[in-house]
């Protein structure tokens, strides 16, 4: 996160060309005909995202909208603030969030990672160590440390800032008192604009945040901040708990919740550094972390403290307007704080800049009926995972929305999270994260060292930190392996130059190397075989990882992955591997059964969504495309009842390489429980436990990139992936394609 005290200003003439960006990153600073041609591309892509703005006119406790820059992000509910996080609790959870903001709660009991026991699982005759806690196979005297060390660190929420609203009478509003309600998200700029009566009185709520720093700033005018009975509430909470004891590990506030605990005020402490006419200063102390806080605001409103961690902004009678901006950071805040006008200006150019450059996909045309939704989630989710999987590390399962897997970065899902601003053309907000390997490479190396690999294991969902902890399934899980060999290729499809090459070669190399360490040689069958251990993918076998080997994903990924590894070794005019050309010529077949490919040579059984991504996610490397036909319309004719949302886009992506385009839009549409998408955006999966699932946004727009600009190998004709009879008519610039 861009500190605070580093923030650069702007000049209002250089804000101005910044906001008048054309497509594919150029700006329009001049007057040329070209630059008229650029103009109107971009009053065109305006037009197209101020069409899918929220629109809210009733309070919706699964409907929140957010701010966010990447690094932070502020959720609010219908008041623009965080009013009613009660209600919200029941729904999406409303919290500030941070890639920065992690807490770890003390083990009473001492329980520390290098004490865990480990498991050893038998491979090729020797015992390979790994960190695993199964429920009823390891000892159960074990589960209380595992609990605890898998739940932490949990990412904090910062600090709730919401109404203090109450009626004439001194009682505190519900949200149900709420009426006249409009709340509106406008993508272009950034902004929510809020509008509610409430006691008789309108409020109207403007709420934005800083494109660099973790700073809202918020104007709220309204007769009842006159009379009195509107104040601005802040409140700073405990971390979010760690489970300590058994049957604890997928409790509210843990594992989904808003990042906070608020009825613990003795374990932490907040200090009142600074408080002056119009600002203050607050430091903050959780156990062993720390962070800060500030805010400032606008004459005639003061600052008064009514609890150990709350505070209260209210205006002078008669003032009807308090505006103010609040900032959260890791290291103390020096500088003066950017001003709400000075904040909305930001906002909005930064967001002009995102919307006006990159990839643009416009379907408003189309005859298909189903043009305009898919159009909507095209937008929204472009809003989503620029606010929040853009960041220093890979984002968590649920953004910087709430917290699902306790926040965690989400490493087993990176390539679904953040592949698409490659071929969306905004190849440096993928890149942003692709460092966190570098950082954790260390701890990556120490645990394939141990397990006597070469190269590099990465983790599945960690902490900031990297530490692997104690789980039953993420342990043997490997299909994140190739992830980074995937997102470093992206990025120099994007950028092929030397300068690339020398910032992620390492990452390639290190992760290249433990994967062809760990695929072991059968001098039987005269192949390599991958695993055992592990789960798969579709983690169906996840309990069975010691008699699972030859996923049928895995193997197509361990595959591509080799393949661009050797690419960059000559690209960097290095020799090929002579050990990874030999595991690439000897690798096993896909696993078949009655003419399908099946989840593994040891899964038979099951065809699952995922053996698609062989041909779809991948570029069908070892791949029958009529076996792989054959798959696809098996799967679509076994229901979707628990698939997953991103097994929608990624099955239109195989139906778009085997050229069945219509196939890949009634997928992509299919009115599926977890293909549904919120007036927010969000793809809830099994609602109440992951409210906002980000993966689903992200794979269903490098699904539709592809779709509209192709693929390597597509069919030679505009918007491959889209069907040509006439009922679609797709206008796309500046993306990529697929490889």
């Amino acid at each position: 996160m861009t500190d605070i005290n580093d923030a650069k200003g702007l000049s209002r003439r250089q804000l101005f060309q910044l906001g008048a960006a054309a497509t594919a990153g150029s700006l329009i600073l001049g007057g040329t005909p070209a630059d008229a041609a650029a103009a109107e591309r971009f009053d065109r892509r305006r037009e197209l995202v101020a069409r899918h703005k929220v629109v809210l006119t009733a309070a919706d406790i699964n409907v929140p909208l957010s701010v966010g820059n990447g690094e932070f992000a502020f959720t609010a509910d219908v008041t623009g603030l965080q009013t009613f996080p009660d209600d919200y609790k029941h729904g999406t959870p409303i919290s500030t969030l941070s890639q920065w903001g992690f807490h770890t709660e003390p083990s009473p009991e001492g329980f520390k990672l290098e004490d865990f026991p480990y498991t050893n699982s038998l491979v090729d005759g020797r015992e390979v160590p790994y960190l695993v806690y199964e429920r009823g196979v390891s000892p159960p005297e074990l589960e209380a440390a595992a609990n605890y060390l898998y739940t932490t660190p949990g990412r904090l929420n910062l600090g709730r800032v919401g109404m203090v609203l109450k009626d004439s009478n001194g009682a505190s509003a519900k949200l149900t008192d709420l009426t006249d309600i409009r709340q509106e998200l406008d993508l272009w700029r950034g902004t929510i604009t809020s509008r509610f009566k409430f006691d008789g009185e309108m409020v109207q709520v403007t709420t934005v945040c800083h494109p660099e720093l973790g700073l809202i700033a918020v104007s709220i005018v309204s007769p009842l901040v006159a009379k009195g009975q509107l104040a601005v509430g802040v409140k700073f909470p405990y971390g979010p708990g760690a489970a300590h004891g058994k049957g604890e590990l997928w409790t509210f506030p843990c594992f989904s919740g808003d990042g906070g605990t608020w009825n613990h005020p003795e374990k932490h402490r907040t200090i009142l550094t600074r408080v002056g006419s119009r600002r203050a200063d607050f430091a903050r102390m959780l156990d062993g972390d720390r962070y800060f806080a500030a805010m400032s605001w606008s004459e005639n409103v003061s600052l008064s403290q009514s609890g150990p961690h709350d505070f209260e902004l209210a205006a002078d009678r008669g003032q009807h307007e308090i505006a103010f901006v609040a900032a959260f950071s890791p290291a103390e805040i020096g500088r003066d704080l950017p001003s709400v006008a000075e904040t909305v200006e930001r906002s909005s150019a930064m967001w002009a800049n995102f919307w006006s450059t990159g990839g643009s996909i416009d379907l408003s045309e189309s005859k298909d009926p189903r043009a305009r939704e898919l159009q909507r989630r095209i937008v929204l989710s472009q809003y989503l995972t620029r606010i929040q999987s853009c960041g220093s590390m890979p984002p968590g399962e649920s953004g910087l929305t709430c917290n699902t897997w306790f926040g965690k970065p989400h490493l087993e899902m990176h390539w679904l999270h953040s592949a698409h601003f490659a071929v969306w053309g905004r190849s440096p907000l993928l890149e942003r994260s692709l460092g966190f390997y570098t950082r954790i490479m260390p701890k990556a190396q120490a645990m394939a060292q141990r397990q006597g690999y070469e190269g590099a294991r990465w983790p599945k969902c960690v902490g900031p930190e990297g530490d692997l902890k104690p789980s039953y399934l993420e342990a043997y899980l490997i299909w994140q392996q190739p992830h980074p060999i995937a997102c470093a290729e992206l990025s120099y499809r994007a950028h092929p130059n030397r300068v690339t090459l020398d910032r992620y070669s390492r990452i390639v190399f290190e992760t290249a190397r433990f994967m062809a360490s760990f695929i072991a040689w059968d001098a039987g069958k005269g192949q390599y075989r991958l695993g055992p251990p592990l789960s798969d993918s579709t983690e169906h076998y996840y309990h069975d990882h010691d008699h699972q080997w030859n996923p049928t994903f895995e193997l197509s990924y361990w595959r591509y992955g080799l393949a661009i590894a050797q690419k960059w070794r000559e690209r960097l005019g290095m020799p090929r591997d002579p050990k990874w050309d030999h595991v690439l010529a000897h690798m096993p077949p896909l696993a078949m059964r009655d003419g399908v490919y099946v989840t593994g040579e040891t899964a038979t059984d099951t065809t699952l969504h995922t053996v698609l991504g062989s041909l779809g996610m991948l570029d069908g490397s070892g791949v029958d495309r009529e076996t792989m036909r054959r798959t696809l319309h098996k799967l679509l004719d076994r229901g979707w009842k628990k698939s997953i949302g991103w097994a929608f886009p990624m099955t239109a992506m195989t139906a778009a390489r085997l050229d069945e385009p219509e196939l890949a839009i009634e997928v992509l549409m299919m009115d599926a429980e977890q293909n549904h998408y919120l007036a927010n955006g969000h793809n809830p999966q099994f609602p109440h436990i992951v409210p906002v699932y980000l993966p689903g946004n992200a794979s269903l727009l490098y699904a539709t990139a592809m779709m509209a600009a192709g693929w390597g190998g597509a069919p030679r004709r505009h918007a491959p992936g889209f069907p040509s009879d006439g009922s679609w008519t797709v206008r796309s610039s500046g993306l990529l394609g697929a490889p």
